[in-house]
């Protein structure tokens, strides 16, 4: 790699950095704790990343790779083989939105005109029933109460539970505000580094666009928020209505044709603003 690059890596790694560390002194983690999990990384995408094709990396080629020494690279091995085994076949989506995506995909819980039902909470396509087909062990009313509390779910007049969101985002600093940290996050640092090695590989750039200004007023801010939210939100249950449907578990295919090849895919949104320092050395006009 060229100094140019690395300067323009070693840049932008502290930008992504910055916040980061912000968010983790927030939650009180400290750097040794940080870096044991820096180390953990490197040594997973050692091994799992940049195999030959036909075995993984020895932990001498690991330690090279890394800078790390042979006897931490094993360290890191060994417990990165104990996570593995405590997560094999685990499914990260949180139970919550498949209850969410199975009320606006699954024809069984729809009006006639496709849209999602007014459920009761108890009988034959009722919402007890739909929390058992898509989520598993919950129970009916600790699914409710949680998509209650986060506004995805209200009950009308006549009792019937009726659903106000079509996407379950948990509230506030939660486990499961965490686990979407870092899916998203992940998802997008993937995409990058797709795009980065694209050219050099001859495969497809995956998409990645931006909008951004910087010297909007501020009194326009409100009115923007609400608009990049409403056609965000417009944009991403339009192509969930394309998407969903071709889900597996969603259509309801049958065990044999789950078995098969998989992919995990979609779109990701998300809103910014920062507040834009006045240039010091900017003389007033």
């Amino acid at each position: 790699m060229t100094d140019s690059k690395t300067n323009s890596l070693h840049r932008a790694l502290y930008r992504i950095l910055r916040p980061l560390a912000r968010l983790l002194l927030r939650n009180g983690i400290p750097f040794a704790e940080f870096a044991e999990l820096v180390r953990r990384a490197y040594v997973d995408a050692a091994l799992e990343d940049f195999s030959d094709g036909r075995k993984k990396p020895t932990d001498s080629r690991a330690a090279v790779m890394t800078g790390l020494t042979r006897k931490e690279v094993r360290k890191q091995r060994g417990i990165l083989a104990g996570e593995q085994g405590r997560s094999a076949g685990a499914r990260h989506e949180n139970r919550a939105a498949r209850v969410v995506s199975g009320w606006v995909h699954d024809s069984a819980f729809q009006t006639g005109d496709g849209e999602p039902a007014d459920l009761p909470f108890d009988g034959p396509l009722s919402f007890t029933e739909l929390v058992k087909r898509y989520s598993g062990d919950m129970t009916p009313r600790a699914v409710l109460e949680e998509l209650a509390r986060v506004g995805v779910v209200a009950t009308d007049a006549s009792g019937k539970l009726v659903l106000r969101q079509r996407a379950y985002v948990p509230a506030g600093d939660s486990e499961e505000m965490l686990q979407i940290f870092g899916e998203d996050v992940s998802d997008l640092v993937a995409t990058i580094d797709h795009n980065l090695v694209s050219s050099e590989e001859f495969s497809q750039p995956l998409f990645q666009r931006t909008l951004v200004y910087n010297n909007i007023p501020p009194e326009v801010m409100a009115r923007w928020r609400r608009y990049a939210a409403q056609q965000s939100q417009a944009m991403l249950e339009q192509m969930d209505r394309w998407l969903g449907p071709h889900d597996r578990d969603i259509a309801g295919h049958g065990e044999a044709e789950a078995t098969g090849e998989a992919v995990r895919t979609g779109v990701g949104i998300f809103y910014f603003e920062d507040p834009v320092q006045p240039d010091a050395d900017r003389e007033p006009e």
